[in-house]
């Protein structure tokens, strides 16, 4: 297993919807749904306004607009799991948590990406969506078309179509070959010096 410090990020489908960037927090005790996801699946009439606080959330104080109870579907097991709907801007769409994680009786581990469940005398994998978490630290820049100064050498200094630069942060690739024997060898070295 490759060292990382990943989050562990999975997809569902919820009325025939493929939701991404879905986050599986142990730590916390309340399901969560953005807004504007509820609005794209076209459900925001659906959302029951009881609005609550959630403390410590995004490290403020955050009022939910109401609730909503969704079904979801996580590798042809449906569960309906009830979330608090915020109009928050957050990198994830949706956080799965603690209710959701008993109610399937789910063991998620974010060491291995994976969550595993139990159905029909079957144990269930979901593997988390690499892609999704990479994406999601991936930086795009619009880069303006260039002013050019009114001159004869209009060829020279054509308007250029809009460029989009990407750029990733540090650490996008998991170091290879970290385990067990390189680090008792790596520790032997240390001795060897010290």
């Amino acid at each position: 297993m490759e060292p990382h410090n990943d989050s562990l990020v999975i997809t569902f489908l919820s009325t025939n919807t493929r939701i991404k960037r879905v986050l599986v927090n142990p730590g916390n005790s309340v399901n969560i749904i953005r807004s504007e996801v509820v609005k794209q699946l076209g459900l925001l009439n659906q959302v029951v306004p009881t609005p609550r606080v959630l403390h410590d959330f995004n490290v403020i104080r955050e009022e939910t607009k109401g609730e909503i109870t969704l079904p979801i579907n996580t590798s042809g097991t449906t569960q309906n799991t009830e979330f608090q709907v915020i109009n928050s801007d957050m990198r994830y769409n949706v956080l799965l948590v603690r209710p959701w994680i008993h109610n399937i009786k789910a063991v998620p581990s974010t060491l291995h990406q994976v969550i595993r469940f139990l159905t029909r005398d079957v144990i269930t994998t979901i593997h988390e969506e690499q892609r999704a978490v990479r994406e999601m630290f991936v930086v795009h820049h619009e880069m303006p078309t260039p002013i050019c100064p009114a001159s004869d050498e209009e060829e020279a200094c054509r308007p250029l179509k809009t460029m989009r630069k990407t750029s990733s942060p540090p650490n996008l690739h998991r170091p290879r070959g970290i385990g067990w024997d390189q680090v008792n060898s790596q520790r032997a070295r240390a001795d060897h010096f010290n």
